[in-house]
């Protein structure tokens, strides 16, 4: 699938990925993945339904759903690099990816934000009921070379 928009272009083809661009984001520039190595960014890419969003060559957005396309997706590594932020991008790429016909009829959706509720609660999101059913391992600064 693939839209364009004011310039910009939306798809889910992973060959228009821009991998090197979406490790420098993640590992540099993003709270969540610091350090994460070049190559569990690719695997994670070659296990997942990816986005892109393109001005033009360059990548200026990506997202990633980790799915079993037939009941979970757990959104993940959503960035607009700053430059581009406050244009609505996040607004269209959610709207993209929420209709992708791989995401379509999930009994959850899921993800984890510090400071993007306002953009998913547009899209259905809200806090977990019941989060004492939850649960999870969480190895903090798992990428960090212990430096």
């Amino acid at each position: 699938m693939e839209i364009s928009e004011n310039g910009f272009i939306f798809s889910d083809k992973k060959d228009l990925l821009d991998i090197t661009a979406i490790h420098q984001y993640l590992s540099e520039e993003s709270y969540w993945a610091k350090h994460i190595p070049l190559a569990t960014v690719k695997r994670s890419i070659e296990n997942s339904l990816c986005f892109g969003v393109f001005k033009g060559a360059e990548q200026v957005g990506f997202a990633r759903w980790v799915t079993d396309s037939a009941t979970f997706a757990w959104l993940c590594d959503v960035y607009i690099k700053e430059n581009y932020r406050g244009l609505g991008l996040s607004k269209k790429l959610m709207s993209f990816m929420i209709f992708h016909p791989n995401l379509q009829g999930l009994r959850r959706y899921q993800l984890a934000t510090l400071d993007a509720h306002g953009l998913y609660e547009q899209f259905g999101f809200s806090p977990i009921q019941n989060p004492e059913r939850q649960m999870g391992i969480v190895i903090a600064n798992a990428y960090s070379s212990g430096e």
